[in-house]
């Protein structure tokens, strides 16, 4: 008999332990490309934007609708002058390490932001002067002068918050053990093979958390990412291509998700650095030839099927700043041979066309390649890993450069970075002491018809110049297993994770 009552007991167990291992779920996503360092000072990828939202909350959010919301900030209030924003943070809220999120914390994170060396945020908060802490759970943005993009930035990598003790120990290689507040925290990371997280138990939202871990799997093969979701080895992926649009929609056991980005894609042209000396980079009338060789829409269709939105701004046409008074030009293949003409050129534009790496983006530059060689250039394709291209646009090491922008919910996140002469995005080196204005003055009113107005020049003004020309506008698709459920497509296309469930 006490064997018996010690076999049951063992089975008892057993089933136990076999139930609990039923009952942990993990979440894995196929990302289209390893991101850069896991660190919201440091990082520039959208690839990265997608992870951090699993591990690194930010003071405010956005809906699908582009309404800013709150997450670890409750409200803010700002001052008639427009040079005092005073932020509320949510009460009872714990980094992963168990340090306490509050006013001191708040503070600190800002302030790493604007100070670390190299730190891509600097720009985005360069209107800050300095922050105070109210009380342990306020703190006051004093600025150095009113800036209407302010919050927006603080719904991305500029308003996540790190724990203070973990980023003080660890410095520059905070990174590689990333200690946040959001609702997933680091395990470990194996480059471009897996990155881990599991579940923070004291997330302060954790009622809304389902899903035990999170594995996200750089897989660059875009056919290899779709094959690995129909066999289960993934639960959603990101950046299908157009052309599985229709695979897909057939297959019962996946969901398609579509958003139009915030973003664009556009040929960034090197104009000021030496190591871009060509006809490109000496006359606008060779950029404007260049942009009037490319049917925006016959790429479209050639490429991805009709389902992206061309357009030739650095906001897509149904985004209300958009400007109608510049449409999407036709093509023009006779006028592009009078401005290269016009421009002393009299044989081949010979162009170093960088492209990063994977099947859409070589695809389209084979179309523009093509299109471009009608008019009289020889678009000279540099297929280059993502984070190598970076690299290279920084430092002028090409003379075009094929480059999508994920994109931001104010404007000027998808215009001042790129055009401003002293901004670090500023891969083309364009300076137009006109265009700096426009850029610095869109930043001081909040009013939508004044600010419409005044990007209303900057558009003149780029469209003449062109340092980039602007192509079209991605339409973000997500596919995922109909076993996830809660999932929202949004237009920043960035997963949230908080809320789903997998039956």
């Amino acid at each position: 008999m006490k064997m018996f009552r010690t076999m049951a007991a063992a089975v008892a167990l057993l089933l136990s332990f076999c139930a609990g291992a039923q009952a942990q779920t993990t979440l894995r996503i196929g990302l289209a490309e390893d991101p850069d360092i896991l660190d919201p000072s440091l990082a520039r990828t959208y690839v990265g934007r997608i992870v951090f939202s699993a591990v690194c909350d930010k003071l405010f959010d956005i809906d699908d609708k582009l309404n800013i919301v709150p997450q670890l900030a409750l409200s803010y209030d700002i001052s008639t002058d427009g040079k005092e924003v005073t932020i509320k943070l949510r009460p009872n809220v714990k980094f992963h390490d168990g340090e306490p999120f509050d006013a001191e914390a708040a503070k600190f994170s800002l302030e790493r932001h604007l100070n670390f060396p190299g730190s891509f945020r600097k720009p985005e908060l360069a209107s800050v002067d300095h922050v105070e802490v109210v009380d342990p759970l306020t703190i006051k943005l004093v600025l150095k002068s009113p800036f209407s993009p302010l919050i927006a930035q603080l719904t991305d990598r500029a308003g996540m918050m790190v724990a203070p003790k973990a980023a003080k120990e660890a410095g520059d290689k905070f990174g590689l053990h990333p200690v946040c507040a959001g609702p997933y925290k680091f395990v470990e990371r194996v480059q471009q093979d897996r990155i881990v997280f599991e579940k923070f138990a004291d997330y302060w939202n954790k009622d809304n958390i389902f899903i035990d871990r999170i594995i996200y799997l750089p897989i660059v093969d875009s056919t290899v990412r779709l094959a690995n979701l129909k066999s289960g080895g993934l639960d959603l992926i990101e950046r299908v291509l157009a052309t599985d649009i229709k695979d897909v929609r057939a297959d019962p056991k996946l969901e398609l998700s579509t958003a139009v980005e915030l973003g664009y894609q556009g040929i960034t042209i090197n104009i000021g650095k030496d190591k871009a000396k060509g006809p490109l980079s000496q006359s606008a009338k060779v950029r404007q030839a260049l942009d009037l060789a490319i049917d925006r829409e016959a790429l479209n269709q050639v490429v991805f099927n009709g389902e992206f939105i061309p357009g030739n701004q650095w906001i897509n046409p149904d985004h209300p700043y958009y400007q109608k008074a510049f449409p999407v030009r036709a093509r023009d293949i006779e006028k592009a041979k009078a401005l290269l003409k016009e421009a002393g050129i009299a044989g081949p534009v010979n162009v170093d066309f960088m492209v990063p790496k994977g099947p859409e983006f070589e695809a389209a530059a084979q179309v523009v390649q093509s299109m471009a060689a009608e008019a009289g250039f020889d678009m000279r394709i540099r297929v280059t890993e993502l984070a190598t291209s970076l690299k290279q646009a920084e430092a002028g090491e090409y003379q075009a450069y094929f480059l999508r922008w994920s994109g931001r919910i104010d404007p000027d996140g998808n215009s001042y970075i790129f055009q401003h002469a002293n901004a670090p995005q500023n891969y083309s080196d364009w300076r137009n002491p006109e265009a700096d204005k426009a850029l610095e003055d869109a930043r001081l009113v909040t009013n939508m018809a004044q600010r419409k107005s005044i990007y209303e020049k900057l558009t003149k003004i780029e469209m003449e110049d062109e340092p980039i020309l602007y192509l079209f506008h991605y339409r973000i698709l997500i596919a995922h297993t109909t076993r996830l459920e809660g999932y929202t497509p949004m237009p920043d296309g960035l997963v949230r994770v908080v809320g789903l469930k997998l039956k």
